[in-house]
């Protein structure tokens, strides 16, 4: 019985830099097969990075995949065959494919069957479905090719087998979110056992604007069990040993826990978005509250401490402990500091705007004015320095709108925004047991109760529910479409699911205008929430 080594090979490739993208795979490839490999997969649309976009509009962008297949098909070993993603154009229509390549030559290309429009994608828009299955014989092993979204359908894994396959390669971009690791197991598995073969899963790892691709690469043999698994969000390669007709066991990396998997990916999606967009570092501004601080973390991890400024802007309204929890931070961490009041921009927006304010009471007005003040000073010193300025606002605030337009929402990448309050927390905790002799976050910033520091003894809890309440009404209405009806239902307050409900709608404008930032959920407030602004739906109580 015939027998191949196959290498998952999980790369990171920069979306558009075909050149750079040609070489890493190339070497990827031809390390594998002097490794052992007699076949190498790789991820969908490895050749140019996923998701491009409105670039597969582009004509130009297409015939350059086009020649960078032919380049690529060169640089291997001859003894190596390759399975590659790419866009493909036959007859004007655009596919998502995936080309055989082997001594120089195209033997054959498969083209996804089943394009996704759900969630964060949008192939309908860029791709027309294929109509074949494809399957080619590798050293006397027949290999069946399908493409992501094709494995979460019966069809395309069956119309493999029927074709002759003998095990299942499946090329992915698929993004993390919080458990989604062993989802992807679990509906493999159901084709695999539906068919009697195994399969092989090469996933992408890297970040893209918003999406983090995790990795976690793996095997299943013909009941479906994980004989072979990559570490999640590492660039790697795996050989897996496909022998008297299954996958033989391999190594496994274990999956992560939900707090490691949550760390890990932000951790990737500032360090690709920084470095592939190539920022020479970033801003943050440190308050002395969690969301802050944790931000700071993550920025330190993914980049260096060498990379990252920390600058707190006091008040009359800071605490003394904001200011003592903060030097605490930076000094655990290394970074750079730099303290700036801003007590002399708020007297100078005061005496400007004390005609036009005359008789009328203070109000969330003066509060703004700081949180913007502050928004000036790091685009001044983001514009000088050429630095990116993270935002620190959680998933919670961005909901209910408990931000500020041209304040704390100015700036280049939202670390956070998909993170809720309740998590923010947990991940706090977490990153300090990975430095329990010098943990960075002080404890008094996570048990202290949240505050924007804008007028005096302010509370968070002044304006909203709590933050298990205030996650559980935003998770089940805006992930999982519940009503508001369903929701009460369920135990949560009336009150606050009407008021939170209220605040989620009124503050859609400002989420439109926010940053990017790192999506970590099966639903985040970015590519996969599209509700119009202007919209006069009520929700039935």
């Amino acid at each position: 019985m015939s027998s191949l080594k196959i290498a998952m090979a999980q790369i990171n490739p920069i979306l558009g830099d075909l050149e750079a993208n040609v070489g890493l795979i190339a070497a990827a490839a031809n390390a594998a097969w002097l490794a052992g490999a007699g076949l190498v997969l790789t991820p969908e649309l490895a050749l140019c990075g996923y998701p491009p976009e409105d670039l597969l509009l582009r004509p130009d962008f297409l015939r350059a995949c086009d020649r960078a297949v032919e380049q690529l098909a060169v640089r291997l070993e001859p003894g190596v065959t390759l399975i590659l993603g790419h866009p493909e154009v036959v007859e004007g229509r655009c596919h998502n494919s995936a080309t055989v390549l082997y001594a120089g030559q195209r033997r054959g290309t498969y083209r996804k069957l089943r394009l996704p429009n759900t969630e964060v994608f949008d192939e309908a828009r860029y791709f027309v479905p294929g109509v074949d299955p494809l399957v080619v014989e590798v050293q006397g092993v027949r290999c069946g090719l399908t493409i992501c979204e094709d494995v979460w359908h019966p069809e395309p894994a069956r119309r493999a087998r029927e074709a002759g396959a003998e095990v299942l390669l499946v090329l992915n971009a698929s993004p993390c979110h919080l458990g989604k690791q062993s989802e992807r197991a679990e509906i493999l598995g159901q084709r695999v056992v539906e068919n009697g073969i195994p399969a092989v899963y090469t996933n992408l790892v890297g970040g893209q604007d918003e999406l983090v691709f995790d990795g976690g690469s793996f095997a299943l043999d013909k009941t479906g069990q994980v004989m072979a698994r990559l570490p999640q969000f590492e660039v790697g390669s795996m050989l897996v040993d496909f022998r008297e007709g299954d996958i033989q066991p391999g190594l496994v990396a274990p999956i992560l826990p939900e707090e490691a998997e949550a760390y890990q990916a932000l951790v990737l999606g500032v360090r690709d978005y920084v470095g592939k967009n190539r920022f020479p570092g970033v801003l943050i501004g440190l308050s002395g509250g969690i969301d802050s601080a944790l931000t700071v973390c993550i920025a330190v991890d993914a980049l260096g401490a060498d990379k990252v400024r920390a600058v707190m802007m006091p008040s009359p309204y800071t605490a003394r402990m904001s200011l003592d929890d903060s030097r605490a931070i930076v000094k655990a961490l290394g970074i750079h500091y730099d303290e700036i009041g801003i007590q002399p921009a708020m007297q100078a927006f005061e005496a400007m705007l004390a005609p036009h304010f005359s008789g009328l009471p203070a109000d969330t007005t003066e509060e703004n004015i700081q949180a913007r003040a502050r928004g000036v000073i790091l685009m001044a010193l983001s514009n000088k320095t050429g630095a990116l300025v993270l935002t620190t606002g959680n998933k919670s605030e961005m909901a209910v709108g408990y931000c500020t337009l041209y304040g704390d929402m100015a700036g280049g990448f939202a670390v956070i925004k998909d993170v809720y309050k309740t998590l923010v927390y947990r991940l706090s905790r977490y990153r300090n047991r990975l430095s329990p002799d010098d943990p960075p976050i002080p404890e008094n910033v996570i048990v202290r109760p949240p505050s924007a520091e804008l007028r005096p003894d302010q509370k968070d809890q002044d304006s909203l529910p709590e933050y298990d309440i205030l996650d559980a009404i935003v998770q089940g209405y805006m992930e999982e479409d519940r009503s508001p009806r369903e929701l009460i239902a369920a135990g949560l307050p009336e009150a606050a699911v009407k008021k939170v409900v209220r605040l989620l709608r009124m503050a859609e404008y400002k989420r439109r205008q926010a940053p990017v930032g790192v999506r970590i959920t099966a639903r985040g407030f970015g590519k996969d929430w599209r509700y119009p602004i202007t919209n006069r739906y009520a929700d039935e109580f």
